[in-house]
């Protein structure tokens, strides 16, 4: 008596379909959060950019304004010497980069930024705008 068994050429992909959406293929990698930058506009006369960088310092940011866009880009070295160590040099580098394009109404020349508990927020303020102007209307006869 022979025995059939079925064959399903889509287990081990969903199989790894699983392991990506559940984490449990990124092991240790998934304690890694990513930076994230928000980006949003206060009563029409301000952008707010708020970038979470909890792993830079002060020193290792760079803000600016490059052909109408607002540049934030950050990078750490670490460099590590110690021949007792079973390596001689131990290196890490992390990098971070950003590229928001300003409205035409930002006034780059007031671009204010800080930096608070690993947060960097660039404030661009807008230029205020010309009112409209009204026309009379003439009587003709």
């Amino acid at each position: 008596m022979t025995n059939i068994i079925s064959y399903d050429p889509f287990s081990e992909f969903r199989a790894l379909q699983r392991q990506l959406f559940n984490g449990s293929l990124l092991g240790p990698i998934e304690s890694f959060k990513i930076p994230t930058t928000d980006v949003w506009t206060e009563d029409d006369k301000r952008m707010i950019i708020e970038a979470h960088l909890p792993y830079f310092e002060q020193k290792d940011i760079d803000v600016h304004v490059d052909d109408g866009a607002l540049v934030i880009r950050a990078e750490k070295h670490e460099r590590e010497e110690d021949k007792k160590k079973q390596y001689v040099i131990r290196e890490s580098s992390s990098s971070f980069y950003r590229r928001i394009r300003l409205p035409k109404i930002a006034d780059a020349d007031s671009i204010k930024a800080h930096m608070k508990d690993g947060v960097l927020r660039v404030t661009v303020p807008f230029k205020e705008l010309p009112k409209p102007k009204h026309i009379a209307i003439e009587n003709k006869k």
